[in-house]
């Protein structure tokens, strides 16, 4: 069992991890739905790795910004920070936001699947090119769970979990619920465990209505098939697992039970990094930093993932 704890080492003179000069960039279109940028070093190794970023739950793009929550440029800073002259890294806007701007937007007709289907179309394209040596995916939270069972599926030849949950989507929702609304626990509970069973159900309380909408939920029993521990314990590659101290969307205890489900992997818990990998000093400045677009992702977030693909 390899576990490793990193803590916060800063150096003492300031460096970003957003600025590379060396990294070069390149619009790659996939198929209709899926379009994305290339990071790639100039002069590489004749068959550099591949690293495909996975994006986390609702219209993520490929920088990892939200409209509705502003920029924080999480995976866009991520991409350029790993890229080197052995490792490029592919990163793609989520489906929805392709189907919002052809105006073909069907939220009941979405399933968890489909973002399956995504992530090893995008590994299919670039593993017949024969450009690259091996590929790996790197799922950021719900792109977790995506990432574990497109790796099992297209066998990739590394896994990365960033701030992934470790329990299923309708034990994680119970939990926040019962957490931020206390009041909705009773009614949640009942809606929960009818979408668990594969029913679809009315929603009578309207504060529940945007959450558990009838429309969302054929999505969410899709979600709710799979549990993450159960996944990642049918995968026989390297795996890394990374979470931060100060996520307060995916807590290190859900890193903790990955790591458990299947004890190959290596773990790594980093000081002070939140959701999105920025650090996080004053609790005060966590949510202010979703929409800040100038900090940099943290230093042992990219020494770690280098350092796993170099080994691995």
């Amino acid at each position: 069992m390899k576990k490793l704890i990193l803590a916060l080492i800063w150096l003492t003179f300031s460096f970003s991890y957003s600025q590379n000069e060396n990294v070069k960039k390149t619009e790659v279109d996939v198929n209709s739905l899926i379009k994305g940028t290339l990071f790639y070093a100039e002069n590489t190794e004749k068959k550099p790795n591949l690293v495909i970023l996975i994006a986390g739950s609702g219209p993520t793009d490929r920088n990892g910004n939200q409209k509705a929550t502003g920029d924080n440029n999480s995976l866009k800073f991520l991409a350029e920070s790993i890229t080197d002259q052995k490792t490029s890294v592919f990163s793609y806007d989520k489906r929805i936001l392709q189907q919002l701007k052809m105006g073909t937007v069907d939220e009941k007709s979405a399933r968890f699947d489909d973002l399956l289907t995504d992530a090893c179309d995008v590994f299919n394209y670039f593993k017949s090119q024969n450009t690259y040596g091996k590929i790996y995916f790197a799922g950021h939270s719900e792109g977790s769970l995506v990432g574990m069972v497109a790796s099992n599926t297209a066998k990739a030849n590394g896994f990365i979990s960033l701030a992934g949950p470790g329990r299923p989507i309708d034990v994680v929702l119970a939990e926040q619920i019962a957490k931020n609304g206390p009041i909705l626990e009773e009614d949640s509970k009942v809606i929960l465990a009818a979408l668990k069973r594969g029913e679809t159900v009315k929603i009578t309380n309207p504060f529940l209505t945007s959450l558990f909408r009838e429309s969302v939920q054929p999505y969410l029993i899709s979600w709710m098939k799979y549990n993450p521990q159960e996944e990642i314990q049918k995968l026989n590659i390297p795996i890394l697992i990374i979470n931060g101290t100060k996520d307060l969307q995916v807590p290190a205890q859900d890193a903790e039970l990955l790591h458990t489900a299947n004890p190959k992997s290596e773990l790594a818990l980093i000081e002070n990094m939140n959701h999105i990998f920025k650090e996080i000093i004053n609790d005060d400045d966590n949510l202010k930093s979703y929409s800040n677009p100038d900090l940099p992702v943290m230093k042992q977030l990219v020494d770690a993932m280098t350092n796993f693909i170099q080994l691995h």
